[in-house]
């Protein structure tokens, strides 16, 4: 597979910030495939895995339309880590195959960086399309807020959320750089330059 220069993932825990660097990037003028956007995609309405989402965990996972309810899927599998698995062993394989193709795509238009933005970039074996990565992280109870705030989420629906996902140090024993985001958006800002700045020196671009 052809691919641009450098490919970067971008990846974290839930409420961290990984969005808003993912922004800053796009700010920047660089190309950006996000993952969640992908997963919707694979499981728009008609789609195989859909059908596969609907026929696993019922279909009341699904709207009146048709379409993926995804608050509804959501509170069967955070509630549950073997639901959780068993969902994501039917989204991985389709979102691998897209965000291939995406990258392919990038590199025929003649990109030379493109950041892979996806939130369990290391579970769907996406980091392996990745020539570095940026993990971004924060303490839970600064996750915590900014998950009520910014998903209206119930308490409960924040915590198991939270505990579904990996602690920080599986991210930072992983990835090539660490960002501890809980001084706000500008020192977050910062320290994302600075890194890209690095990446872009080494690799020459």
């Amino acid at each position: 597979m052809n691919k641009p220069g450098i490919v970067i993932g971008l990846t974290g825990q839930t409420g961290a910030g990984k969005t808003s660097a993912s922004l800053f990037l796009r700010q920047m003028g660089i190309c950006v495939i996000d993952a969640d956007i992908v997963s919707r995609k694979v499981t728009q309405k008609g789609s195989e895995s859909l059908e596969e989402i609907a026929k696993t965990f019922s279909p009341a996972v699904l709207n009146p339309d048709g379409t993926l309810n995804r608050r509804a899927l959501g509170k069967i599998v955070f509630a549950d880590p073997h639901l959780l698995h068993r969902l994501e062993k039917i989204l991985y394989p389709a979102i691998m195959k897209q965000i291939k193709e995406d990258i392919q795509t990038y590199a025929q238009n003649g990109e030379r960086l493109v950041v892979l933005d996806a939130p369990t970039l290391y579970e769907s074996g996406c980091d392996k399309l990745c020539d570095k990565v940026i993990a971004v992280c924060a303490d839970e109870q600064t996750r915590f807020a900014r998950l009520l705030l910014r998903d209206h989420l119930t308490e409960q629906e924040v915590r198991e959320r939270i505990g579904a996902q990996h602690d920080e140090a599986f991210y930072s024993q992983r990835a090539d750089f660490t960002i501890y985001n809980e001084q706000g958006l500008d020192a977050l800002k910062l320290r994302l330059e600075g890194i890209l700045e690095q990446i872009q020196t080494e690799y020459h671009l």
